[in-house]
């Protein structure tokens, strides 16, 4: 009996770099990540097969469109390492099996990953550094560099080899009853901490005064709105902001456009005070 081919750590280290550096090679509206994905897995079919024409063939299966949230995505590189060395070793595996599973896994790891990565941990490690980059510390931006890279290549790494590990058995547990509550879970949990940093360093607020004869202010609008529904303006905002990006598909860059904008005109009618102060010196103030 033939002995199984197994594909070796470095090799397997080497699929991984692939990915973690390159899994956007080629970036394309038409292709999105399928060049990245046939980057990392070239090593891992020149070590299974040594005729060249196999080679192809294998590599061929990896031509399919391919996209989802890269971080998380490693994990389904990592198995189809694992089932690629089955199909080397003559198991039930074939290119549409290894297709049908990344297709399958695309969605669901999209979903997980956003909410994890995107939804979670950028907006917290972001809202650290925001706090620690007061009065213009380049810690705060230090800070993010250095735990991001860390932490990400650590779980990038950590996704790969353990999706190489279970194989077909991480599909059934991302794709049924487990996976949907995963991504349910991890989505509240998103949005509870994004609610959280944008309650933390977003502040919305009204200079706008109602006045008497006399100049006096007989009526504070921001006094008010705290009275009822303190930082009513900041939800609002924030409201705004996302039904224009979620249900509108309005880009980032217009939507703080946008917000410029109205910066602007409130600030000319009136409406928001920025809070600038301006000094005015002559010449003999510098004598």
């Amino acid at each position: 009996m033939a002995e199984r081919k197994k594909i070796t750590k470095k090799t397997l280290a080497k699929s991984f770099h692939h990915w973690y550096y390159g899994h956007l090679t080629c970036f394309s509206q038409e292709h999105m990540q399928t060049f990245g994905y046939l980057t990392s897995m070239l090593p891992i079919v020149e070590e299974l097969y040594k005729d060249k024409a196999e080679q192809k063939e294998a590599m061929q299966t990896y031509t399919a469109f391919f996209n989802t949230e890269p971080q998380l995505g490693a994990l389904v590189v990592g198995i189809t390492a694992g089932l690629e060395e089955a199909r080397a070793n003559g198991d039930a595996v074939d290119g549409e099996t290894i297709n049908g599973m990344r297709a399958g896994l695309m969605g669901p790891i999209a979903g997980i990953g956003d909410s994890l990565v995107v939804g979670t941990l950028i907006p917290v490690l972001l809202g650290i550094a925001l706090g620690l980059s007061k009065g213009g510390n380049p810690i705060g931006a230090l800070f993010y560099i250095l735990v991001w890279n860390v932490l990400i290549y650590g779980g990038m790494r950590f996704a790969y080899f353990k999706g190489y590990e279970l194989g077909d058995k991480a599909v059934e547990f991302l794709v049924g009853p487990k996976g949907q509550a995963l991504r349910k879970a991890i989505s509240v949990i998103g949005g509870m901490v994004i609610g959280a940093v944008a309650a933390t360093w977003v502040s919305v607020t009204t200079s706008l005064e109602l006045k008497n004869a006399d100049g006096e202010a007989f009526l504070k609008l921001q006094e008010k709105i705290d009275g009822v529904y303190p930082g009513l303006l900041t939800a609002g905002f924030i409201t705004l902001c996302w039904w224009l990006m979620a249900k509108k598909k309005v880009s980032p860059n217009l939507v703080m456009l946008l917000l410029v904008v109205i910066a602007l005109i409130g600030v000319a009618l009136g409406i928001f005070d920025p809070q600038l102060k301006y000094y005015s010196r002559s010449i003999l103030d510098w004598q």
